[in-house]
C-alpha cells in the first residue's frame, strides 16, 4: 500500500471512488446508483469506447440491467434476430462457404431452451452503444464521470480510502475520498498491480490484430446472414503470416465489421518492418472476395489472454471486469462478466453503506466470483482450441499449397478417406456450439458463500457439483448418469441455494393481467424477495412483514398458486420451485436464490417458526451479529 497522497491538495468527498468507465466501472455505477449511492467515476480517456469491441450481450447480464431500466434501452439499440442467425466458415464473404452453426439462440431445436431460462434475450450490441448508455445513466442518477483523468495512488484508513488522481489536460492532483474504491480499469489494471492481486496464469494465444472496416456487404448477406464468419484461405497461395485467417463480426448491419486477424503460428511482428495500411487493406479485400470497397477505420493489435486473478479484493479495495479475468471474446463472456460482477457486488457494498449488512458481507463477493471469473477464462480459451479442430480437418495450418489442395479434394471425395474427412470437419463444427449456444455456461452460474444458506462444506448442493463457480446440473428427471445436461449447453433451472432464481411466467391473480409476469421481475430491485404457495402465505407473509422491520430492510413476499398473488398458468412454478406449498425460497437482490424451507412444521405456531427460521437466516447471509 502506498503512503497518503502528497498534500495539502484539493479533496473530494463521495460514497465511492470507480477507476474505469468501462463496462464493468459504468455498470457498478448504475447498479451502486439504484440503491441512492453517489460516487465519482475516474476514466483516463477523453470518451467512451471508441472500438466495438464486446458486442454480443447474453440472458443473464441483460436480466442485472433489466433491474435497474437499462434492458429495453440497450435492446433497442442492438441489433438482434435473423442477424445473429448463424456463423459460417467460408473462404471469402463473397466465395465458397464449407460449414455454417446457428448461434445465439437461434437453432430451431434450442429457441425453446433459451425462451423458458429468461425473459430476456441475447443480443449483439457492440461497445461503442453498450458504454455510453452505461455512462449517461450513471450521470444522471448520481454518478460524476471525469474524462482525461488518469488514477495515480490510494492510501486506504479505517474509514475510506484516500485516491489520488491526476487530471491529464491540467496536470493537476487532487484526491477523491470515498469508503470504498473500485478498480475496473482494464487489463492492465494499475490498482489490481498496486494491490498485489495474486493471478493464475495460462498458456494464452499470442497476438491478434482488430481491424474495423467500413465496406457494404448487404448485397452478400442475404443467403449467409449471421454476425460471425471465419474466413479460411487454404487454396491461398501465400497468405500473410500477420492475417492467416479472420473472423469477419458484423458492427453494423450491413457496413461496417471488424476483421479480427489471426497469424500462423509463430508469427513475431517485426518493429522494423511493420504492417502497414495498405497491407491490411489487401488482406481485407481478399477476404471480402469481391471488388466491395473498403476502407480502414482503426487497428488494434490485442493478446490472447489467460489470466485470472485468484481473489479480486483486499480491504475497502474491489477489482472487477477485465482487471481481474482477461480471456480471448469467444463464448461472448468479456462484458457479460463484467456486468455480473458489479451486480453482485452492488447490492452488497449497499447494504453495508446503509447499515443493513454487516462488513463481513463484503467478503463473500469475491469468494463468489472469482470461481466464476475462473470457470470463464477456461471456457473463452477452450473455445478458442475448439476451433482448431476446424481449422485442421480444412488443413488451413498445412506447410504447403499442394497439401492443402489434397485436403479440400479430400473433402470432395467419395472415398472412405473423404468421408473421414468431411465427418472429421462435422465433428468439429458441432464441438462449437459449446461456444455459440453454451446457455448452459451463462447461466449454470452458482454461489457458496456465507451469504448463501444451507450450504454443504464439501461444495455438494443436493446432489450438484460446483466445480469454478458453476454447476453440472442433473436432467430435468433428476436421474444422474447418462442422462445429464452438458453444464456448457444446458442450462436446469433450479431453486437449490446459490443458484440463479428461476424464470417462470406467472398471471397476476386469478383473473389475468393483460400481460403475464416473470419472477425474475418480482425478484431484485434492491430487496430480498421471498416467495411461498398457498400453504404458507399467511406465516411467511407474516414473518416477511417481522423480520423486515425488525432489521430495517424490505423483503418483498409473493404467494403463488390457485387463488393466491399470481397464479402457476403453465404449472411451470409447480415443475421447478422443489418446495412444498408451506414452503419458502428466499432470493437475494441479485436474485440468486439464498435459502430454502421444503415446508413448515405441522405442528406448533406456524408464524413465529417461520418468523424465527427467516430472521435467524437473514442474520447470517447478512454478517448480522445484532
Amino acid at each position: 500500500m502506498s503512503g497518503q497522497p502528497n498534500s495539502p491538495v484539493p479533496t473530494i468527498e463521495t460514497d465511492v471512488v470507480i477507476v474505469g468507465g468501462g463496462p464493468a466501472g459504468a455498470s457498478l455505477a448504475c447498479f451502486l446508483a439504484s440503491h441512492g449511492i453517489k460516487g465519482i467515476i475516474i476514466e483516463q480517456h477523453s470518451t467512451s469506447a471508441d472500438t466495438p469491441r464486446a458486442h454480443i450481450t447474453n440472458m443473464a447480464a441483460q436480466e442485472c440491467l433489466r433491474d435497474v431500466g437499462l434492458d429495453a434501452v440497450l435492446e433497442n439499440l442492438s441489433t438482434k434476430g435473423d442477424c445473429m442467425k448463424h456463423t459460417r466458415w467460408c473462404a471469402s464473404m463473397a466465395g465458397r462457404e464449407f460449414a455454417r452453426i446457428y448461434s445465439w439462440g437461434n437453432d430451431p431445436s434450442r429457441v425453446g431452451d433459451y425462451e423458458r431460462a429468461s425473459p430476456c434475450r441475447p443480443v449483439d450490441l457492440p461497445q461503442t452503444l453498450l458504454e455510453p448508455e452505461l455512462v449517461r445513466h450513471a450521470a444522471l442518477h448520481g454518478f460524476q464521470m471525469r474524462w482525461d483523468t488518469e488514477y495515480v495512488s490510494f492510501a486506504e484508513s479505517p474509514s475510506g480510502v484516500a485516491v489520488a488522481v491526476r487530471d491529464k489536460l491540467t496536470k493537476a492532483e487532487y484526491v477523491a475520498r470515498g469508503k470504498y474504491l473500485f478498480g475496473a480499469d482494464g487489463a492492465r489494471s494499475p490498482l489490481a498491480a498496486q494491490l498485489s492481486l495474486p493471478f493464475s496464469r495460462g498458456p494464452g494465444g499470442g497476438l491478434a490484430f482488430n481491424v474495423l472496416v467500413k465496406a457494404d456487404l448487404s448485397h452478400l448477406i442475404k443467403t449467409r446472414m449471421g454476425n460471425l464468419h471465419w474466413i479460411m484461405q487454404p487454396l491461398h497461395d501465400n497468405p500473410p503470416d500477420f492475417a492467416a485467417m479472420s473472423i469477419v463480426r458484423m458492427v453494423k448491419p450491413w457496413h461496417e465489421w471488424m476483421f479480427i486477424f489471426f497469424p500462423a503460428p509463430g508469427y513475431v511482428m517485426e518493429k522494423e518492418n511493420p504492417i502497414t495500411t495498405e497491407m491490411y487493406l489487401e488482406r481485407v479485400r481478399e477476404m471480402i472476395g469481391d471488388d466491395t470497397p473498403a476502407e480502414i477505420l482503426k487497428v488494434n493489435p490485442w493478446t490472447i489472454n489467460e489470466t485470472v486473478a485468484d481473489v479480486y479484493s483486499k480491504g475497502r479495495v474491489f477489482c472487477l471486469g477485465d482487471a481481474v479475468h482477461r480471456h480471448p471474446p469467444f463464448n461472448g463472456l468479456g462484458s457479460n462478466t463484467c456486468i455480473q460482477d458489479a451486480f453482485n457486488l452492488a447490492w452488497k457494498v449497499a447494504y453495508v453503506l446503509k447499515g443493513k449488512a454487516g462488513p463481513d458481507l463484503l467478503d463473500t463477493y469475491s469468494v463468489e466470483r472469482a470461481p466464476v471469473g475462473k470457470s470463464i477464462v477456461q471456457r473463452a480459451n477452450d473455445g478458442f482450441r475448439d476451433h482448431s479442430h476446424v481449422w485442421d480437418a480444412l488443413g488451413i495450418f498445412l506447410p504447403s499449397l499442394s497439401e492443402r489442395q489434397s485436403v479440400i479434394a479430400e473433402l470432395e471425395a467419395s472415398s472412405p478417406a473423404g468421408r473421414e474427412r468431411r465427418a472429421k470437419l462435422q465433428a468439429a463444427v458441432e464441438q462449437t456450439a459449446h461456444e455459440f449456444h453454451g446457455l448452459g455456461v451463462e447461466m449454470n452460474q452458482c454461489y457458496v458463500s456465507s451469504a448463501i444458506a444451507s450450504q454443504d462444506s464439501d461444495g455438494m448442493k443436493d446432489g450438484e457439483n460446483v466445480v469454478n463457480g458453476t454447476v453440472a446440473p442433473k436432467s430435468n428427471d433428476g436421474n444422474s448418469g447418462e442422462g445429464d445436461a452438458d453444464p456448457i449447453l444446458t442450462h436446469v433451472p433450479s431453486t437449490i441455494p446459490g443458484r440463479r432464481l428461476p424464470h417462470v411466467w406467472l398471471n397476476a391473480g386469478p383473473i389475468p393481467s393483460s400481460e403475464l409476469v416473470s419472477t425474475i421481475d418480482l425478484a431484485g430491485r434492491g430487496a430480498f424477495s421471498l416467495f411461498t404457495g398457498l400453504g404458507g402465505s399467511a406465516a411467511w407473509k407474516a414473518a416477511a412483514k417481522h423480520v423486515g422491520d425488525a432489521l430495517g430492510l424490505p423483503i418483498r413476499a409473493y404467494s403463488i398458486g390457485f387463488g393466491e398473488d399470481f397464479e402457476d398458468c403453465y404449472f411451470d412454478w409447480s415443475r421447478v420451485c422443489g418446495i412444498e406449498d408451506s414452503g419458502c425460497i428466499l432470493a437475494r437482490p441479485d436474485r440468486f436464490v439464498a435459502w430454502r424451507v421444503n415446508d413448515i412444521p405441522s405442528t406448533g405456531d406456524a408464524e413465529k417458526w417461520a418468523s424465527d427460521q427467516l430472521q435467524k437466516t437473514m442474520r447470517g447471509i447478512l454478517s448480522r451479529k445484532a
